[in-house]
C-alpha cells in the first residue's frame, strides 16, 4: 500500500510563507493529487487538487494565495502557500486518488503572530 508523507509545516507570522511537500513511496502519474486542511472544531475541507494532467482546482479562501504542482519524477505534490492568514491555521493533509483516495498523517500549519 502506498504511503504518503507530508513535509514543511511549521508556524508562521500572518503575511508569511510555507511550502509543503507529500512524498509518496509508489508512482502518483496517474492519480490526481491533492490538499484538505482541518482546523480544530470544523469539517476537513479541500484547500487544491492537481489533475494526472496538470489541472488545478482551488478552495476559494485560498486562490491567488496557494499553488500547488506536481513532479512526477519525484512521485511529490506541493502546495505553495504565501500570505498566510490566522485562518489557514489547520492541519493539512495530502491525498492521492484514482479508484480509492489515500490519505497521508498530515502536517501542522500555524499562523500566528
Amino acid at each position: 500500500q502506498v504511503q504518503l508523507v507530508e513535509s514543511g509545516g511549521g508556524s508562521v507570522q500572518p503575511g508569511g510563507s510555507l511550502r509543503l511537500s507529500c512524498a509518496a513511496s509508489g508512482s502518483i502519474n496517474r492519480y490526481t493529487m491533492g490538499w484538505y486542511r482541518q482546523a480544530p472544531g470544523k469539517e476537513r475541507e479541500l484547500v487544491a487538487r492537481i489533475s494526472s494532467v496538470g489541472l488545478t482546482n482551488y478552495a476559494d479562501s485560498v486562490k491567488g494565495r496557494f499553488t500547488i504542482s506536481r513532479d512526477n519524477a519525484k512521485n511529490t505534490v506541493y502546495l505553495q502557500m504565501n500570505s498566510l492568514k490566522a485562518e489557514d491555521t489547520a492541519v493539512y493533509y495530502c491525498y492521492r486518488f484514482f479508484d480509492k483516495i489515500t490519505w497521508g498523517r498530515g502536517t501542522q500549519v500555524t499562523v500566528d503572530s
